[in-house]
């Protein structure tokens, strides 16, 4: 077993002392997988059913067609190493709208650069973000991307200009109420925020009870 954010230490390096000491103490924790649950003040997209028309090329658990307030989320996480002993982890987030469920899933891989990781989104990965993790001043993890690009038969396709996506992730801590707070926004350079969602969660056991760090 590894660390659950082994992933973030690695791409962080000596950086990582920089983080919330709660957030550090979280990701150094050795567990075989993990579950987290939150509420998301606002999540989604405003595009809707639009974006399913990506479904045919993207492949699934990768956009969300619906846009809400006060939006439960279940977040479930496994922390492996690959084939190449290389750190990994698996995340599924499930977005629970009135009425229906949507998820994304994303497997995140350590990259040889330092301070990169490679994200590959949906169910197939056909989408591949190259990320920058830094801390900012107030401790949070800061995840931005740098290059993305579209699998296809074998291939990779590198999207640039009114064809790319910036993506900017802040995961934080929540003195005042002891839980982990998260903020992300997926911007596309015509269209503007085409994904977003902000808000806060907190690991829990087996039973649903908060977990301790």
């Amino acid at each position: 077993m590894i660390a659950r954010g082994e992933v973030f230490l690695r791409a962080l390096g000596e950086d990582a002392q920089r983080l919330h000491p709660e957030i550090l103490t979280q990701m150094q924790a050795v567990v075989p997988a993990d579950r987290a649950e939150g509420v998301f003040a606002v999540a989604g997209s405003r595009f809707g059913q639009l974006g399913a028309l990506a479904l045919p090329v993207v492949g699934s658990q990768m956009l969300v067609t619906r846009f809400g307030r006060d939006v439960p989320f279940t977040l479930s996480m496994r922390a492996e190493r690959d084939a190449l002993g290389r750190p990994t982890l698996d995340t599924t987030r499930e977005f629970r709208f009135p009425g229906s469920a949507q998820r994304i899933t994303d497997r995140l891989t350590t990259s040889v650069v330092p301070g990169l990781v490679r994200n590959l989104l949906g169910a197939r990965g056909r989408v591949e973000l190259i990320e920058e993790c830094s801390v900012t001043d107030e401790g949070a993890l800061r995840m931005q991307t740098r290059r993305i690009a579209l699998r296809l038969g074998g291939r990779r396709f590198a999207l640039r200009g009114i064809l790319g996506i910036s993506v900017d992730l802040e995961d934080g801590w929540d003195e005042v109420h002891g839980r982990r707070t998260i903020s992300m926004r997926a911007r596309h350079p015509l269209l503007g925020t085409v994904l977003e969602y902000r808000g806060w969660y907190r690991l829990i056991d087996s039973e649903g009870v908060p977990a301790s760090s």
